[in-house]
């Protein structure tokens, strides 16, 4: 079975000031990369990640930085495999944590638990933007949100 292609994105940003280095660990993070090593990260190739990587890439110029972005595939399947596996333990901490937020909510007023949900909504949702290999721990967080909307739902109206 082939490997599939990667969108990778090679950079190097000055120290000083630490603004932009910050600002691009930031999106990266968001966008849920791998990082291979310094300067380095990759992500499954589609449009989005693509361009995504581009638009990370001309910031990190705009900078006074250097950067390129590749599309590669790995020579095996068990490093596309290890990469997916990283990715994926990763969201999985994620969504643990979004569960373990639901459950620590479930006690608090009715409005509170409304707010909370809505950030915790908002969360999920951006979890599964930088999602790409969904883990076990996904359908344990839908759940802990669901049973938060159900607390809700079932509380009596004053």
């Amino acid at each position: 079975m082939p490997a599939g292609e990667w969108v990778m994105l090679s950079y190097r940003l000055p120290r000083e000031p630490s603004g932009p280095r910050t600002t691009l660990w930031r999106r990266l993070k968001r966008l849920g990369v791998a990082q291979l090593s310094d300067g380095l990260v990759a992500l499954p190739a589609d449009a989005r990640t693509r361009e995504q990587l581009e638009w990370a890439a001309d910031d990190v110029i705009g900078a006074g930085g250097t950067a390129g972005v590749w599309l590669a595939r790995p020579t095996t399947v068990a490093q596309e495999r290890e990469l997916a596996e990283g990715m994926a333990a990763a969201r999985s901490a994620e969504y643990r944590e979004l569960a373990a937020r639901c459950s620590a909510v479930a006690a608090a007023e009715p409005a509170d638990r409304r707010r909370a949900l809505r950030r915790l909504r908002a969360e999920w949702r951006a979890i599964g933007r930088r999602d790409y290999f969904p883990p076990a721990a996904r359908d344990e967080a839908a759940a802990a949100l669901r049973e938060l909307e159900r607390s809700l739902t079932a509380e009596p109206v004053r």
